[in-house]
């Protein structure tokens, strides 16, 4: 199946071309046709299934040619639970609307950034990408309107419900107008997007596209048992020894993260830390750098577990264990995306092995444990 067989146009399949994009994902090949027919969606698919091109498509196809009618009056209006996401969904828009010469402007607004600069550059916005609490303060200040919305996405749906959304996605819904098409996008299917679903959609199409699990398919696993006291030399021994030039690694916490990130840059490894006491703009900077190799290793908490597509991540390394299996998965699937392998390194102290030993349950998969004897490097 092609794009053009989907229904995009040429001036899409040229901006697509450049990108070098060339066949749709399965997710793409059942979403993009339903919602140039103007169907509501419920797509349920692991993060870096393709979901984001499945509606930035048909939604730019759909206001080709549009203009909009009132001044901040959105026409289209994508939530998401983060910063990064917001940002991460802008930049897949502005890159088919400048490639394909599109008079379309989008905007992310979310908070930790002044909301003067977002304030102003709402002027004449058609797409307008936001986390539910930036979206009521702009509300309040009538800087942006709801009224005139056509298309609402909500991407990661389940990732806005658990981290505490409910009551601003609730003030937003009454906002719109009920005439719309909804594009509900979520990793897994519970009951508070089954819920959601009864509220919000009008005979949708459900679309699955496998199971959260298989996406560990392509990732090669490997796990060391090693005291908790060695785990800072071995982990820099395996960067070096592996010659690894593009690394994401995990802690359990921010002080960790930073911790780990100062310990490898004082033995001349170039790594940074990023999580939530970052401002947005260090933020950003340093997912920039590392995604254009700029910056070796990037060490994290769970922040980037979801919603960060790293385009072929070789390596993601656990230092630490996350609290569930579920986010684990989540963590690994940073690499071995995009039907690309990836290397996912596990370091297992003594006090964390029973831990791991119920996330290998839940993975249906064994990790043999390799020693990481100190003493032979």
């Amino acid at each position: 199946m092609s794009f053009i067989s989907l229904g995009i146009d040429t001036s899409l399949l040229t901006a697509l071309k450049s990108e070098e994009i060339a066949t749709p994902y399965p997710i793409q090949s059942q979403a993009i046709p339903a919602i140039l027919a103007h169907k509501d969606i419920l797509g349920i698919a692991k993060t870096g299934s393709g979901k984001t091109l499945s509606y930035v498509l048909p939604i730019l196809m759909k206001l080709q040619g549009t203009q909009v009618r009132k001044n901040r009056h959105i026409q289209v209006l994508v939530m998401v639970p983060t910063r990064e996401l917001a940002a991460q969904v802008n930049a897949v828009f502005i890159k088919i609307i400048k490639e394909a010469a599109l008079g379309i402007k989008t905007l992310a607004v979310f908070g930790g950034s002044s909301i003067n600069p977002q304030m102003m550059a709402l002027m004449g916005v058609n797409i307008l990408i936001a986390t539910p609490g930036r979206l009521l303060e702009l509300v309040s200040v009538n800087a942006v309107h709801l009224s005139d919305v056509e298309i609402v996405v909500l991407d990661e749906a389940d990732k806005m419900l658990t981290i505490g959304f409910e009551k601003e996605m609730d003030q937003i819904f009454a906002l719109l107008p009920k005439q719309r098409q909804n594009l509900l996008f979520s990793a897994t299917l519970n009951e508070q997007i089954l819920s959601l679903e009864k509220v919000l959609l009008h005979d949708p199409l459900v679309i699955r596209i496998e199971e959260e699990l298989e996406s560990i398919d392509l990732i090669h696993q490997r796990a060391y048992s090693i005291d908790e006291e060695k785990k800072g030399p071995f982990l820099r021994h395996l960067i070096t020894s592996k010659k690894m030039e593009q690394v994401l690694i995990f802690t359990s916490s921010i002080a960790r993260a930073d911790r780990v990130a100062e310990k490898l840059k004082k033995n001349g490894i170039d790594a940074a830390s990023i999580h939530s006491r970052k401002t947005q703009g260090a933020r950003t900077d340093l997912l920039r750098a590392f995604k254009h190799k700029e910056l070796r290793v990037l060490v994290t908490t769970d922040l980037l577990a979801r919603g960060i597509d790293i385009e072929s991540l070789p390596y993601v390394i656990n230092y630490e264990l996350p609290r569930s299996p579920k986010i684990f998965i989540h963590r690994i699937g940073r690499t071995g995306r995009a039907e690309q392998c990836g290397e996912a390194i596990t370091l297992i102290s003594p006090s964390e092995e029973a831990h791991f030993k119920v996330i290998e349950k839940k993975m249906k998969k064994r990790i043999t444990r390799e020693s990481a004897d100190i003493a032979t490097f």
